[in-house]
């Protein structure tokens, strides 16, 4: 039977060990929340540690890539397309206000910050700021580089999806994520003409990747490369 031990820890926030029957050995996995470790029954706690402490720095590299963002006041997002900062609101309340270019949220007056609940607000905030934002400025461009290029396609939806940038149906929908305003422009645009470029050819063949490159200026593997090197931080 499983059993779990949380230990709290001032790399990781938790360390949280799970016990597991068919455990041999010893394995160690982080995710946003903390230190996933999994071992063997009738496993001794400072043992588990002791072991942990060899594999300490790797771990907390992988964990600081993959640990969601803490927020409080001096937090801001500055990119070409899209600019949010927080500020003290008069209110009990969070509150979202859109000026101009600028995205400014309200938080109410001595938010604790440390409070996880408080936490999930703030980003959630935040995501809702950033798809409507993405409504407003992914939507048209990705009608304008359609037309630009003798694309069609049937309907666009903005979703908050940070596992791929964008999808395509065999239909011709096409899906994009919010995050892409975190990108630089010309990283945008080599994305939505990949989505667009799928309206024709549905998997990444040669003739695929012949479309994108004449729609690219033969740039379609150098700017996947740096989309895949590009490490977005939210």
């Amino acid at each position: 039977m499983a059993t779990k031990r949380v230990i709290a820890d001032k790399d990781f926030k938790q360390i949280i060990i799970r016990t597991h029957r068919g455990m041999k050995n010893m394995t160690m996995r982080v995710k946003a929340n903390g230190l996933y470790v999994t071992v063997p029954p009738f496993s001794r706690t400072d043992e588990v540690l002791r072991v942990l402490e060899q594999y300490r720095s790797p771990l907390l590299e992988k964990y600081k890539k993959v640990a969601k963002k803490s927020f409080d006041m001096n937090y801001t997002i500055d990119v070409q397309s899209f600019k949010l900062r927080l500020a003290p609101g008069p209110f009990t309340f969070f509150s979202v206000k859109f000026e101009d270019e600028k995205v400014i949220i309200y938080c109410p007056k001595n938010v604790d910050f440390s409070n996880d609940d408080v936490q999930r607000l703030v980003r959630n905030a935040i995501i809702r700021a950033m798809r409507r934002r993405a409504e407003e400025y992914l939507s048209p461009l990705l009608k304008v580089l359609a037309e630009e290029n003798h694309f069609t396609y049937k309907k666009v939806r903005i979703k908050a999806t940070k596992s791929r940038w964008g999808s395509c149906s065999a239909a011709g929908s096409i899906n994009l994520s919010c995050y892409l305003l975190l990108l630089p422009p010309h990283l945008i645009d080599y994305v939505l003409l990949h989505e667009l470029c799928h309206t024709k050819e549905m998997n990444h063949g040669p003739k695929f990747w012949e479309l994108l490159n004449s729609v690219t200026g033969g740039l379609a593997f150098q700017l996947r490369k740096e989309l895949r090197d590009l490490k977005v931080d939210f």
